[in-house]
């Protein structure tokens, strides 16, 4: 018999009968430690100053954060451990919902009214359950993930029932530890069993970002005529379809994704941007008005949906004005942007920029010339730079509304940063021809390959003079200064030096102006814990 005296319990619902209900439940269990919350960010901030071991969440809890987004946040921000039960409880049973909720993986769904035999009989075996998995659960906490493996082996050796969960962890756990030939493996062995949606999913995403982009496209389309309601499916396919350049069956994909599953803000911005790059506004508006919906209690609420939106807006009216109505909401979309980020001059500078663009379209010139000046004197203030497809949009927008210096300015920074990717400098090359942005990183870029090539074969002093060569000559560019921080490390964990340690630490404050979003920023991050350790 399970025991629930030393188990600490939240119940959340913003109904206090039924909190004091389920309460009552849990007294009849023994239970003795149980917390109350009203809503979510009551509950988040429990969260914070106590590990719970079973979480009893509503879904719906009126205004606010819901079920799925507590969910969310307890994930990112790292307050809810593997050990600990979560329980989505809901008295709706519509598709969007059950599919929401289900996307964020609860360890149990629970339908209201329940009885309190019910209630232990469920909480029961996922205690089990957990319990079993406990010599999984406690390395994975601390993040030891070769652990994690031996423990996943010595489970399905002992416990057979429980292979298929252990083989999910173990597949996770070979994806973090970067063994992806093992993972393929695995995952391939997995599937000539029997189907496994998740299993299938991870391979053809590992295909995917491998860029073996046909057995992805193949795997996926059996995969969904297998389990036609899985939108994880359908988003991996419309993924291998945009690698291939084919965005309109990207886009039609995506939309199956968003008509199964449609209360996801992430799902409904990736739509809203391919409809705008396919040139289809009415979409892009749609969607893009749904992920600022979604996204207003949502750990991933993004300035981008807000900007996007009303830039949807402007698209939707061609080369007339808004409507009084589309202006309207440009405006309190933009404001949204202002209020919500009005620390960012970057993204402050943006929304003025979007909406001098509006005011320009309805005669209002004076107006949006003031709000480009704005926008100027924000830009001069910002510490940290755009992403490349953000820097493209505001030179664009800056050159639009008749700024060509300050745009070209802006590209020449955008190719110093992210000049060694030709996708980039191919977006450069369709706002400008002036050859000292175009043609400056060329030697750079040389010197940055040779580093690569001596430090491939090891020759590490070399390397570094190389990479030292490129970084002198575009010191802003991100990837010459990592190449180079990571060299002065190699040589530091042989021949510890002050001269080296000071050189690598000043060269990653070079990338103090990274946007936190790229996606070498973990890799930046790495290097500076590990110099700093030294």
């Amino acid at each position: 018999m399970i025991s629930y005296n030393k188990r600490r319990f939240l119940i959340v619902d913003d109904f206090s009968d039924f909190r004091a209900s389920v309460k009552g439940m849990l007294s009849q269990m023994a239970a003795q430690h149980i917390d109350m919350a009203a809503n979510g960010e009551e509950a988040i901030s429990l969260c914070r100053e106590q590990q719970y071991d079973i979480i009893l969440h509503d879904y719906n809890l009126g205004e606010g954060k819901n079920g799925q987004q507590v969910l969310e946040e307890l994930h990112h921000a790292g307050l809810i451990s593997p050990q600990c039960i979560f329980v989505m409880v809901t008295a709706e049973s519509s598709q969007a919902m059950v599919m929401a909720a289900l996307e964020f993986e609860p360890d149990a769904y629970l339908t209201k009214p329940f009885t309190r035999a019910s209630l232990q009989q469920r909480l029961d075996r996922l205690v089990e359950r957990k319990v079993a998995l406990q010599p999984i659960l406690a390395p994975l906490t601390k993040q030891q993930y070769g652990a994690v493996l031996q423990a996943c082996e010595q489970i399905i050796a002992s416990q057979p029932r429980y292979a298929p969960l252990c083989q999910r962890y173990k597949a996770d756990a070979l994806k973090t530890l970067g063994l992806h030939e093992d993972l393929e493996a695995q995952l391939q062995s997995l599937l000539a069993d029997r189907p496994m949606p998740w299993a299938l999913n991870m391979l053809a995403n590992h295909w995917l970002e491998i860029g073996n982009l046909e057995q992805a496209e193949t795997l996926l389309e059996q995969g969904i005529s297998q389990f036609p309601m899985l939108p994880a499916l359908f988003d991996a396919l419309s993924q291998v379809k945009l690698a291939k350049g084919e965005l309109l069956k990207a886009q039609v994909f995506l939309e199956q994704a968003v008509k199964i599953s449609p209360n996801n803000s992430q799902r409904q911005a990736q739509l809203g941007k391919l409809a705008r790059a396919n040139h289809d506004p009415d979409r892009a508006v749609r969607a893009y008005r749904q992920a600022v919906n979604l996204g207003r209690h949502s750990q991933f609420r993004d300035p981008e949906a807000h900007l996007n939106l009303a830039g949807s807006l402007q698209d939707q009216a061609g080369d007339a004005a808004p409507s009084p109505k589309a202006m309207l909401e440009i405006r309190q979309t933009l404001g949204d942007v202002s209020k919500g980020w009005r620390h960012d001059p970057g993204l402050t500078a943006r929304a003025d920029l979007v909406q001098a663009k509006s005011l320009v379209k309805s005669g209002k010139q004076v107006e949006a010339d003031e709000l480009v000046r704005n926008a100027s004197r924000k830009l001069g203030k910002m510490d940290t730079f755009f992403t490349a497809a953000a820097a493209l949009e505001v030179a664009s927008q800056l050159r639009e509304l008749g700024q060509p210096e300050q745009a070209d300015t802006l590209l020449g920074t955008c190719a110093e940063m992210y000049g060694d990717d030709p996708k980039i400098m191919a977006g450069i090359a369709e706002q400008t021809t002036n050859p000292a942005i175009l043609q400056a990183g060329e030697q750079a870029q040389a010197q940055n390959r040779e580093g690569i090539r001596l430090y491939q074969q090891q020759q590490y002093p070399a390397a570094l003079d190389s990479f030292r060569a490129a970084q002198a000559l575009q010191p802003r560019n991100i990837s010459f200064a990592l190449n180079t921080a990571q060299s002065l490390l190699r040589l530091l964990l042989t021949e510890p030096t002050d001269e080296l340690r000071e050189e690598c630490l000043a060269c990653l404050d070079q990338l103090r102006s990274m946007p936190s979003s790229d996606h070498r920023h973990e890799r930046y991050r790495k290097l500076c814990e590990r110099v700093e350790s030294l």
